[in-house]
This record gives C-alpha cells, structure tokens and sequence, in this order.
C-alpha cells in the first residue's frame, strides 16, 4: 500500500480513540448462562453425563464396602468357630438332615453345595476348614479378589447343605457373601491396600502371588464343581443347573485372568474399559447392597403392621419369656414388667423399621434412626440371644453409615494402635484407596 496511507486498523479522526486491545476482541462472548437459566433437556443431559463418568470412574463407598467385608467375615468365622464342637451335627455326615436328604432337596432348588460332591468325613472337614481360612483372610483383606469368591462358596456350600439350620442372619450372609465377589472390598482397610500403596499403585501388575493362587483355585473348584454337581443334575433334572453354575465359576476365574492380562501387557484402552467395568460393577453391587437392606426393613415393618399382637403393643413379651430366647431371664422380666416401656419399645420398633427406607434422603434423620436400629440390634443380641443374626443386621446397616464417621473411626483406632508398645503393635492398613489418593466420596455421606 501507499507510505501516505493510513494502516486499516488505524482510528480515524472523527472516531472516538478506542483502547489499545478494542481490534482484538471485536464482538464480546455472550456472557455464559447460568445453570438454573438453562434448558431442561441440557440439564438432565448434564446430569446423566455426570453421574455415568461418576459411576464409571469411582468406586464409591470404598469404607462401607470395606466394612461389610470385615462385618461379614468377621460374623461368618465367629460362627464355624463357636460350632466347631456341633459341626458334624449342624452341618456334617451326623447331622438329621443327612446326605441323601440334602440331595434331593438340591436337586430340586439346584442349589450350589460343594458338600454334595461327596459324603466322605474328610471332604466335609476340608470344605469345613476352607470356610474358616477364607472368612480370615478376607476379615484381613489378602487376596480379596480369590478370597470374596472363596468367602461365598464356603458360605454356599455349609449353608445349602443344612438350610434349616440358622436364625435369620444366615440368610442375610448368604446374600451379601454373593455381592461382596462383585465390590471391590479390598480399597481400605487391608493387607492388598498397604501393599499396593507399598509398591506405588503397581501391586496389581506383580501380584504373582495372587494369580497363582487365583488360577490353582479356579482350576480345582470349576472342575470340581462341573465333575460333581453336572453328574447330580445328569440323575435328577438334567444338565443345565450343574453346567450354569461350573459356567459362572469359570466366568468369573476368565474375567480375572483378562484383568490381569490387560493391566500387565495392555495399558491403554483396553485397561481403561475394564477399569470402567469394574467400577460400574462395584457401584452396582452397593446399590444393590442398599437397596436389599431397605427391603429387609420395609418387608418386616410392613408384615408387622399386619400383625394383632405389635398393633395392640404386646408382641416384644412373649419372646421374652421364651426358654430359647432367653439368656437373662431376670432381665426379661425387669424389662417386660412395665406395660408401658413394652408398649414403646413394640411401637417404636415397627416405626423404625417402617419409616427407615423413606429417611435416606435426609442425612440428619437417617443417622439418628441408622443408631436407634443399631441399638435395636444390639438389643436382641442381648436380650434374645441371637449374637449372629444382630451382627449381620448391623453389618448390613453400616453401608448407610457416614464416610467421615469411618474415617474418624478408623483414625481412632490408628491411635490406640500407635499408643502400643512397639512390640505389641498391630500392622493396620491406613485408610487409602489402593492407589495413594484419597478416597472419595459415597452415594449414602
């Protein structure tokens, strides 16, 4: 262009002066809409993305799960040990629902019993015994992978065997022993998540030890379970019911081996989808977790409701005065003599157990009826006698319990452990999530 020529960009005269950085920003961006002021749709697509990163990214709930874990194996291995005297007869070749009873009932409920694959006295003590270690090493957190799946078919095979034996509580471990295989229970609180922050979030991808003991064990019980079960289902109802269940074991032993596959020789997408999986798997079984023990409260509130004795406010007096429910009988009459604190304690349990499902959006609430049932249950443990089935309730309640009352909890006990002399010090896992981060944050606190 010409010397004498203005620049383009140059003000002209009749033109008020504009700043320096006016030619950089010709049309200001529209100021940004705020979140109340925009569409339905853009918000409801807002909160579907982000509740599926959330669910696909996270393991919530990684103290609550931890503590079902502890909760449940802790209970499960309380009981084989006090019943070791009686186990032949709860359980074993003595017991009056003997072998050839146990089959045709599973026969025909196809029912998951490794005790069916023979009735030899050692096979019985085997299985006996496996319980026992695998509910000990999974209250330690070794091995949670192996030892959750463990954990359930001890549980599934003693339980099935005998199901007439129980108070309530068996039923409830029965259930949750089959959701913890699908929680990733191991985050805090364990011996896998000490040695994972140990080795800088890599343990996963050495753990020699672990697919070893994962693959032996997936080799001998499938096998097992298709020999065995298949050949009962061949004799009575055909194949299907041993074949489903030798399918879910070897299902469950292939996921992993592709797990570990992926972490070790395939870093990129195809760990980042597995990651995904589990996760989505985790959060699943938690909900499913929560939603159980709902139905739990609201069915027993309801069917007691429906009952003449808790609507009339005398049904807490006659277990009371039960032989069999009753350990402290001068405590049950102390407590059953007043009409008017039977009346309460009637009433205020069915209010409990019904309104309970209907708090869980109010945290306030949910935490004072969350304590009023824990007591309840400590309660029956004392009163009635029933330690194991008031264990499995409270267990099955911690799920709701706040993250940072776990925290705090766990903190405490971290305390009275530095607080030991050293030589008497327990190694307690630190609360962390496998990884070194902090753990998030959980759908119930």
């Amino acid at each position: 262009m010409p010397a004498s020529e203005p620049p383009a960009f140059a003000p002209s005269a009749a033109q008020p002066s504009e700043p320096p950085d006016a030619g950089l920003s010709v049309t200001p961006p529209p100021a940004a809409r705020p979140p109340s002021s925009a569409p339905l749709a853009v918000r409801l697509d807002r909160a579907l993305t982000g509740g599926l990163a959330r669910v696909t990214g996270t393991s919530l709930g990684p103290y609550q799960t931890a503590v079902i874990r502890i909760g449940y194996a802790f209970t499960w291995l309380f009981f084989l040990v006090r019943e070791w005297p009686h186990r032949h007869e709860l359980y074993g070749p003595d017991g009056t629902w003997d072998w050839d009873m146990a089959r045709r009932l599973v026969d025909d409920n196809h029912s998951f019993t490794a005790l069916m694959w023979s009735d030899g006295a050692f096979w019985f003590e085997a299985v006996y015994c496996l319980a026992i270690a695998s509910s000990a090493l999974l209250l330690l957190g070794w091995r949670t992978r192996t030892m959750s799946v463990l954990f359930m078919l001890g549980v599934l095979s003693l339980q099935n065997r005998s199901v007439f034996v129980g108070d309530g509580g068996d039923n409830v471990i029965h259930l949750m022993s089959m959701y913890l295989v699908l929680t990733r229970c191991g985050q805090v609180w364990s011996l896998d998540a000490r040695r994972a922050r140990r080795g800088g979030g890599r343990g996963p991808d050495r753990d020699t030890t672990g697919v070893v003991l994962w693959a032996v064990a997936g080799l001998a019980l499938s096998t097992a379970q298709f020999l065995g079960v298949s050949h009962l289902s061949w004799t009575a109802n055909g194949p299907l019911p041993g074949l489903g269940w030798a399918t879910v074991l070897w299902g469950l032993w292939l996921v992993h081996a592709a797990w570990w596959l992926a972490r070790r020789y395939a870093p990129g997408e195809p760990r980042t989808v597995l990651d995904a999986f589990a996760h989505l798997a985790h959060n699943s079984a938690l909900l499913v977790i929560m939603v159980q023990v709902c139905l739990i409260y609201a069915t027993a509130g309801w069917y007691k409701v429906q009952g003449s004795r808790w609507q009339d406010g005398t049904a807490l007096f006659y277990p009371m005065h039960l032989d069999y429910f009753s350990p402290w009988p001068a405590l049950s009459d102390a407590l059953t003599s007043s009409g008017l604190i039977t009346m309460a304690v009637t009433y205020g349990t069915v209010i409990v157990q019904v309104a309970f499902p209907f708090t869980l959006f109010n945290r306030r609430i949910k935490n004072v009826l969350l304590a009023l049932m824990i007591v309840e249950h400590l309660s029956i443990a004392f009163f009635l006698g029933l330690p194991f089935f008031s264990l499995a309730m409270i267990t099955a309640d911690a799920v709701f319990l706040p993250t940072n009352f776990l925290r705090a909890a766990g903190r405490r006990l971290g305390g009275l452990r530095d607080r030991l002399p050293a030589g008497r010090r327990l190694s307690l896992p630190e609360q962390r999530t496998g990884d070194g981060e902090a753990a998030p944050r959980t759908l119930v606190g």
